[in-house]
């Protein structure tokens, strides 16, 4: 325990600055939930739509994530820039996410309209589905992009640490903006015969940019569009199987909104305390500063110690939160003790899981001579869509 409080003493700054963009990721978040709250009737009339949700908002968190990871690496080891001319360090990775955008939506919808319809679950048509997703993508991105280079720029000018506060920022602009996001797209579907030759269109612009991706750019966007489209396709997979565990519990979320309210918060706050792990693991391995073993190493394991400090924390806010705006907006709710109950309960059976899965995916990236910051958070950030869910809704049962 002395070492633990010795290494958290030593990394008080990165602890302060975590707690700091873990808050802002925990209210945003709640933002988002609040939309997704309000959404009830809409996720009823567009059967299906919950179905995209987490993915949507996963593969923002997956992407931006590991670009904001892979400036901050480049910020420690000088390879950052704040130019974005053609060919620069930070113009080759800005276009790599672009054109990953492109094809993680595209998948999103294949994946959400293939995962319903082999659990026998109704949804709008696949067409539809890739409308939402791509123009929902598309419009969230835009703002994410932007919201990523002012913070690199920032964290290089001031010397903050990019591994504390990227992936909590990133994740909670990206859930404050792709919930309305997929809800302007909606407004496109008003014709079935229209959104199948859009959703076509759009299709084939995703195949373009993978073509682009893998054949013309430059070395550094085709390596990340290389080794980022294998995880991409299990997370648009992992991701949608969460969304088809919410939609079969839908009458249960849509009958007292604030579940649906603790919903995105949450699945934010797993993936930002595990952006923030394997963010830092990472930057770690990239130093020398610990081995990609099987078993974690003590800086390892105290870099662990960590997240749990961050997830305690961060879950008892989303349930303190979640009441207290579901009080404000009228939302039925089971009560601040059972909403706080469910939240911490879920989130100290995540943050196991989180470790693992983080330390994991570091260490063997690594070990194949790939890079962490393109495998690590979109791994991690999937995985934990789904275990995260998994862990909500068994707190939930025990608690109901």
């Amino acid at each position: 325990m002395r070492e633990v409080l010795t290494h958290w003493s030593q990394e008080r700054r990165t602890i302060k600055q975590g707690f700091l963009a873990l808050a802002i990721s925990t209210v945003v978040g709640m933002a988002a939930g609040i939309v997704l709250g309000s959404m009830n009737g809409l996720l009823e009339q567009l059967p299906g739509l919950l179905v995209l949700v987490p993915a949507a908002i996963g593969m923002r968190g997956a992407i931006f994530g590991a670009l904001g990871a892979r400036l901050g690496t480049g910020i420690l080891t000088g390879e950052y820039t704040t130019e974005l001319r053609r060919g620069t360090f930070t113009a080759q990775n800005v276009e790599a996410s672009i054109l990953l955008t492109f094809v993680s939506s595209a998948l999103g919808a294949v994946a959400a309209r293939a995962t319903a319809a082999a659990f026998g679950l109704q949804t709008i048509t696949v067409w539809e589905l890739m409308v939402v997703s791509m123009v929902g993508g598309l419009l969230s991105s835009g703002f994410i992009l932007v919201g990523v280079l002012l913070l690199s720029s920032k964290a290089h000018r001031r010397g903050w640490n990019m591994d504390a506060i990227g992936s909590p920022l990133i994740t909670a602009t990206g859930d404050i903006v792709t919930l309305p996001a997929l809800v302007v797209a909606t407004f496109l579907l008003v014709d079935p015969t229209i959104s199948a030759i859009v959703g076509v269109g759009f299709l084939a612009l995703a195949v373009a940019a993978v073509w682009q991706g893998l054949r013309r750019s430059p070395a550094i966007v085709r390596r990340v569009v290389r080794e980022s489209l294998p995880v991409l396709t299990y997370a648009a997979i992992v991701d949608i199987l969460a969304g088809t565990v919410l939609e079969t519990r839908l009458d249960s979320f849509v009958t007292e909104e604030a579940l649906l309210v603790l919903i995105p918060p949450f699945i934010a706050n797993c993936g930002s305390v595990g952006g923030v792990l394997s963010a830092r693991l990472g930057s770690d391995l990239h130093l020398g500063l610990i081995n990609p073993r099987m078993w974690p190493e003590k800086l390892a394991a105290l870099e662990g110690s960590v997240t749990v400090l961050f997830a305690l924390a961060a879950f008892t806010g989303v349930g303190l939160i979640a009441e207290v705006a579901s009080i404000l907006l009228g939302f039925n709710s089971p009560g601040l003790a059972t909403l706080v109950g469910i939240s911490l309960m879920a989130g100290v059976l995540a943050v196991g899981l989180l470790f693992a899965v983080a330390y994991t995916a570091a260490a063997a990236t690594y070990r194949f001579g790939l890079d962490p910051d393109d495998f690590g958070i979109p791994i991690v950030t999937a995985t934990m869509d789904f275990l995260g869910v998994l862990c909500l809704v068994a707190a939930i049962a025990v608690f109901r």
